[in-house]
């Protein structure tokens, strides 16, 4: 009976012991649920918030891109006009060279009209001139006749009783015509003759047509003139909106520079870089130069780099672009390929901090890149030898997992 109440004892002993390690396991475990249960909690709150964010970069990107797509469609329609408006000032200047030269010819024909009439008005009054003398010469000559026979008629009475008429009349109309003319006015004469056989015909309609040429020359010019002043206005938009957009991307640009140089110096551990304009004067079709100096070496370009330096380098410039303009996504496919352990750590730190504003999908094969995801995709064959997709999320994997793997 002694040795029954022994062994009984000691199975008491045992079981006690095993359920005291089986409370304080249950309490460890209850424990270990609270602060699972916190977590979740926390990732919950933190998955809202990041929703919340993400909305409102979805909202500011997409107004960002109404606005970019409505300047870039403004200054397309402003060239398409400024283009139209040099394609209809071209033939209008032409036309309007040629109603300038046709106004140049009417106003020569017309002031030679008026030379021309001039001078055969000139030569008209001295022909009529000449020839009232001529006839005024004569009409005395005519006179002196009349007067001569006058006093023949009057002695002739004075020895004759009563008066015999002599047969004079008509006698001043039958004398000849003096048509022989100085020599010296035939000869202006025949000059004048052959300055307006020169000249050519008058046109009889020259004012009427100079008249029509100016008015369209005026209809023209004032066409010429609304062209020319939409042409500047359009030029003086255009310009606007490209001091615009060099005044943003200088903005952008110096806020770029200067994420780059602090994220290069946390991924390198030191040293330093910047980015540089090729073309400072020309910000519309300037370039873009990545200036690197690595800690304990002296500043050189990035072709003197090696290829895991060159990927560093262009990570620090694409997190410097992130943290300047976040994005919704980010996709990166290997670019820790050639990082040594001590780079990848700061990448994957870096990788963090930016997953608050930006979602990051990495393609991958570095352990250590891997620690830093939410969830895991993994591709593998089945059975079948077709591919599979495998995800895992690392917040839901239990010690007992890790233990069988």
């Amino acid at each position: 009976n002694e040795l029954e109440a022994g062994e009984l004892q000691e199975q008491v002993s045992y079981w006690s012991t095993r359920a005291a390690v089986a409370e304080q396991n249950l309490i460890a475990t209850q424990n270990k649920l609270n602060e699972r249960g916190e977590e979740i909690n926390r990732l919950d709150a933190r998955r809202v918030e990041f929703s919340t964010r993400l909305q409102e970069l979805d909202s500011s990107l997409s107004g960002l891109d109404v606005e970019k797509n409505q300047l870039r469609e403004q200054e397309t329609n402003l060239n398409v006009q400024l283009e139209e408006m040099r394609v209809q000032i071209e033939p209008a200047e032409k036309d309007l060279a040629m109603a300038e030269g046709e106004e140049k010819r009417l106003q020569d024909a017309e002031a030679n009209s008026q030379r021309s009439f001039a001078n055969a008005e000139r030569m008209y009054g001295q022909v009529q001139l000449e020839q009232t003398r001529k006839n005024e010469a004569l009409d005395n000559l005519r006179q002196k006749i009349t007067d001569d026979f006058g006093l023949v008629m009057f002695e002739y009475a004075e020895d004759v009783s009563g008066p015999v008429p002599l047969p004079i009349e008509g006698m001043v109309e039958q004398l000849p015509v003096i048509t022989e003319i100085a020599p010296e006015i035939e000869e202006q004469l025949t000059h004048h003759r052959a300055q307006i056989r020169r000249m050519g015909p008058i046109n009889p309609d020259a004012k009427t047509e100079y008249d029509g040429e100016k008015e369209r020359y005026e209809f023209m010019k004032t066409q010429v003139e609304d062209l020319r002043k939409a042409e500047a206005d359009l030029k003086q938009v255009v310009a606007e909106l490209d001091e615009l957009t060099k005044q943003e991307f200088v903005k952008t640009f110096d806020a770029v520079d200067k994420q780059f140089r602090e994220t290069f110096v946390r991924l390198f551990g030191g040293g330093s870089a910047r980015l540089a304009l090729t073309d400072p004067e020309n910000l519309v079709e300037t370039g873009i130069e990545i200036e690197a100096r690595l800690p304990g070496r002296r500043e050189q370009g990035l072709a003197l780099l090696s290829g895991g330096e060159r990927s560093l380098t262009a990570i620090a410039l694409v997190f410097a672009l992130l943290k300047v303009s976040p994005t919704p996504v980010c996709v990166m496919d290997e670019v820790d390929a050639m990082l040594d352990e001590a780079n990848v750590g700061r990448f994957r730190d870096l990788l963090v901090d930016l997953s608050k504003d930006t979602q990051f999908i990495i393609i991958t094969h570095n352990r250590n890149t891997v620690q830093a995801a939410d969830v895991i995709y993994g591709v593998t064959m089945g059975r079948d030898s077709a591919s599979q997709i495998i995800s895992l999320r690392l917040d839901q994997v239990t010690d007992d997992m890790l233990k069988r793997g």
